[in-house]
C-alpha cells in the first residue's frame, strides 16, 4: 500500500478550483507539493518567510501554465494570533475559501541533550514545530469546514529520539494534533480528513545541513515523495483519515512517475 501511494498520479483535473495553502514553500517537500498542486489544477497559497524563493515558486507555477499563486510571507516563529486571524481573513476575501492546509514547515536547529538544551532555543523550536501549526489550523477551520472536500496534511518526522529536543517533543506533539482533529472531524456531517506523511530522509537543506556525515547523493529528491501529498490531499483519498504513513528510507534514484506524465 505504502508504495501504491508513493506512484500515486492524479488525473489532469483532480485539484482544479481548489484552493490549498502549503507552509515551507519555498524549499523542500514544501516546494515540490506546491508545484504539484499547482500541475494538477489548484491555486496554491505559499507561506514562507523566504520571500525571494517564494517568488522564484511563483513564477515556476505561472510559466508552466499553473493558476497564479499567492505569495504570503510569514515568519511562523514570530507570528501572533492575530496574524494568523488575518491569513484566514485574507484568504477568503482573494480567493473565496480553503480546501487544503498543508503543514509543511519545520525547524530543526540543532542536536543536543535535553540536560544542555538552551531554553530560549526550546521555546523558538516549539513555536515553529507546534504552537504556530495549532495557531494556523486553529483559524483556518471554518474555510475549511465550508469545503466540500476539505483535508490537511502533515509532514511529520521523527520524535521520542535522543538528541532531538524540542523538535522531537514538536513533532510528538503535532502527531497527537493530527489524531485528535481527525477523530474530532470523523462524523459524516463535519467530515474533515486529516493525514500525515514521513517520508523518511529527504534530501532537503534541513537534512543536509543536520547530517554532515550523510552524503546527499544518497536521498531521495523531494519531488519524487510527492505521491502521498498529492492522494491524502486530494478526492480519491476519499473518507481515509487519521492515517500515519511512515515510508521508510526510500531509495536515491526512486523517480516519482508523474514527472513523465504531463497533465
Amino acid at each position: 500500500m505504502q508504495e501504491n501511494l508513493l506512484n500515486y498520479v492524479p488525473s489532469s483535473d483532480c485539484f482544479q478550483g481548489r484552493v490549498i495553502l502549503v507552509t515551507g514553500a519555498a524549499m523542500g517537500i514544501g516546494r515540490a507539493a506546491a508545484l504539484a498542486y499547482a500541475r494538477f489544477g489548484a491555486t496554491v497559497i505559499l507561506l514562507d518567510k523566504q520571500v525571494r524563493l517564494l517568488e522564484e515558486v511563483y513564477d515556476e507555477i505561472v510559466a508552466a501554465g499553473g493558476a497564479e499563486p499567492a505569495i504570503y510571507p510569514l515568519d511562523m516563529q514570530g507570528a501572533t494570533h492575530d496574524d494568523y486571524v488575518a491569513l484566514a481573513q485574507a484568504v477568503k476575501a482573494q480567493l473565496g475559501g480553503l480546501d487544503g492546509l498543508l503543514l509543511n514547515a519545520a525547524w530543526l536547529a540543532a542536536f543536543m541533550p535535553v540536560k544542555q538544551h538552551e531554553v530560549d532555543l526550546w521555546m523558538k523550536m516549539m513555536t515553529v514545530n507546534l504552537h504556530a501549526n495549532f495557531l494556523l489550523v486553529r483559524a483556518c477551520l471554518d474555510l475549511l469546514e465550508a469545503s466540500d472536500d476539505a483535508a490537511i496534511v502533515f509532514s511529520a518526522d521523527a520524535s521520542g529520539k535522543a538528541y532531538y529536543g524540542a523538535f522531537g517533543v514538536a513533532k510528538a506533539g503535532m502527531d497527537a494534533l493530527c489524531a485528535t482533529l481527525a477523530e474530532e472531524y470523523s462524523s459524516a456531517r463535519t467530515f474533515l480528513r486529516v493525514n500525515r506523511i514521513d517520508t523518511g530522509p529527504v534530501r532537503t537543506s534541513t537534512r543536509v545541513m543536520n547530517f554532515p556525515g550523510e552524503h546527499p547523493d544518497t536521498l531521495v529528491h523531494p519531488e519524487n515523495v510527492v505521491g502521498p501529498y498529492l492522494f491524502y490531499m486530494g478526492p480519491d483519498a476519499e473518507q481515509r483519515s487519521g492515517e500515519a504513513l511512515k515510508l521508510g528510507r526510500i531509495a536515491a534514484d526512486y523517480h516519482w512517475p508523474g514527472l513523465d506524465e504531463r497533465p
